[in-house]
Order: structure tokens, then sequence, then C-alpha cells
């Protein structure tokens, strides 16, 4: 952002103006809504199915809060370690392509130039249009190694802290989300009664929060709702029948 605002500042004073008193309502924070929504969706359904399979089982609600317990923290630490290496991943992916970028623009100036007239010419610009702006930006090396790696590959510079701030966002996202389903057996003492209370209360759970993601995500929200809260249902329901299958062995 700090370079978009400098490359800003060249614009002429009425153009400033006008953007100035122009606000958009964009969304932009759409990286920490699908951290959120992964490790919530994860936290409500995973516990839900394994206290779900252990009531099915007949274990009593200490176990199953134990075992539940025990699951939501190996989940948050292995789904908070997969988000921080993916991110991890994808800035070390940036660096080096922005280094191969780097090189052939020094070694390779003309066909790196031709290319640039490539991707303006695919927004239908003449060749008296885009030459100028070609030149423009081999003028200006950073610009010029910027808009390539925008434009022909694709790749936003990512934050420098996305990694931990995607490991920590999922981490809690999943133990807020196992929270909800394990309550009922930190009061309930009979499993089966627990078990009750725990899809009443993870059903109104994942309803809610299907329609919340809908609205963030631009899906229909009563719809996005149903259908996550129809996954958590099979999800328990196939680990309570399991278990029953199992037991009856």
């Amino acid at each position: 952002m700090a370079d978009a605002n400098e490359n800003g500042n060249n614009l002429e004073p009425e153009k400033r103006a006008l953007l100035n008193h122009h606000t958009e309502s964009h969304f932009t924070a759409g990286e920490i809504v699908r951290d959120i929504i992964i490790g919530v969706s994860d936290g409500l359904t995973v516990p839900f199915a394994l206290a779900a399979g252990l009531s099915g089982a007949n274990a009593p609600s200490s176990i199953v809060l134990t075992a539940g317990v025990a699951e939501v923290a190996a989940g948050a630490i292995s789904m908070g370690l997969g988000g921080y290496l993916a991110a991890k991943s994808e800035a070390d992916h940036y660096s080096r392509e922005f280094k191969r970028e780097q090189a052939e623009i020094i070694s390779v100036p003309d066909t790196e130039a031709a290319e640039v007239a490539e991707i303006l010419a695919q927004y239908d610009l003449e060749p008296h249009e885009y030459w100028p702006v070609v030149n423009a930006l081999r003028k200006k090396p950073q610009a010029w190694l910027e808009f390539m790696m925008k434009f022909e590959l694709g790749l936003e510079k990512p934050d420098p802290r996305r990694a931990l701030q995607s490991a920590l966002t999922i981490a809690v996202s999943y133990v807020l989300g196992g929270l909800v389903p394990l309550g009922p057996y930190a009061l309930v003492p009979r499993a089966t009664d627990a078990l009750v209370a725990s899809v009443v209360l993870t059903l109104i759970a994942l309803l809610i929060f299907g329609y919340v993601k809908g609205r963030f995500t631009g899906d229909k929200p009563f719809r996005s709702a149903l259908q996550t809260a129809l996954v958590g249902a099979i999800a328990s329901a196939a680990a309570f029948g399991l278990a029953k299958a199992v037991q009856a062995i």
C-alpha cells in the first residue's frame, strides 16, 4: 500500500482531489476471513464428530471432554502450523520469482519490454498507446519490476507478518469453534444427555457461522448456513453411527 500511495503522489492535483472525495466500500480483509473460516469450520465440525462418536460408544462425559480438549489442542497446533507453512511458502515463492524477474530485467530488457507490450495489448490498446507506457516503465526499474510481478506472474507482495498472523488466526478460531460442541460435556455428567445439548448448540452455531460466512464470501447466506450445518450433521452422525457399529461387533 505504501508503494501505491507513493506512486499516487504523482497524480495531478485535480485527479487527487477526485480520489480523496471518492470512497469505495470494497471488502479487503479476505485473507483474515479465509483463515477464520478455515479455523472455525474445522473447530466446530471435528470435535463435534469426535464427541458424538465417543458418546455413541457410551463413554462418560469426562472421557469425552478430556479427549475433546486434547483433540482441540492438537488440532489448533496442526491447523495453525499448516497455515504458517502455507503463508511462508507463498512468501518464499514470491521472493524467488522477484529475484528471477529482477535478473531478467537486467539481462534481457528488450524481451521484458516486449512482454509488457504484450500484456498491455491484451487490454485492446494500440501500439501507439502502449509503447509510451512501456518506455516510461523502462526508465523506472522498480515500477517495471512490480508491474511484471503483478501483471505477468499474477503475484501480490505478501505481508511479511502474514505467516504468523495466519497461524494465530487459524489456531484461535479452531479453539473457539471447538469449545462449542464440548461445552455441554463440561456441564452435563451423562454423555447421552450432553450429546443432545451438544447437537442443538453446535447446529445453531453452524447455522450462524454459515450465514455470516455467506455474507462475507458473497454466497447466499441462507444456503451457506444450511450447507455448513448439513456438513457438521453428516460428520457427527457418521461418527456416532460408526461408534455404535463397532460397539455392536
